[in-house]
């Protein structure tokens, strides 16, 4: 098997994966801030008056968060065969994932697709297929040997 040398642009993609990840890490630290939530709470408790909008921006990020390593396994293995369509996969990942948190941190949960959110979703599926075709370029070529 070899790599395509495209495959950097995979890697590339994935460094700036983490970079959006401490974007979204950096805005539930300014909501603590401004919102009144210490560590060690993860959300804030029923009594703070701020409570959903902080709780908001959090789910925000943890979402990226749960989401991610799905993602990030299939979009590597897709990148091996595509790596050109797994690159624009991450960036449309990053894009969705902060306009998901910019619409979750109005406070108002339904908002968090009103601004490209549904993005993210795309980028994964996109991904999880893809990752899937590359599979059974694996098998189909393993059985021929």
């Amino acid at each position: 098997m070899q790599v395509p040398h495209e495959y950097g642009l995979v890697i590339l993609g994935h460094i700036g994966c983490i970079f959006t990840l401490q974007y979204l890490g950096s805005e539930v630290m300014r909501a603590r801030r401004k919102f009144g939530v210490f560590y060690p709470d993860m959300y804030a408790p029923h009594s703070n008056p701020k409570a959903r909008e902080f709780n908001c921006v959090q789910r925000g990020h943890q979402n990226a968060l749960e989401t991610y390593p799905a993602f990030v396994f299939c979009n590597a293995i897709a990148g091996v065969r595509h790596p050109l369509m797994a690159t624009t996969l991450t960036m449309a990942w990053c894009v969705g994932r902060i306009a998901y948190m910019r619409g979750y941190a109005t406070g108002k949960p339904d908002l968090r697709y009103s601004y490209g959110g549904t993005l993210h979703w795309l980028s994964l599926v996109g991904s999880v297929f893809l990752a899937g075709t590359v599979a059974l370029d694996f098998l189909i070529g393993f059985s021929r040997e």
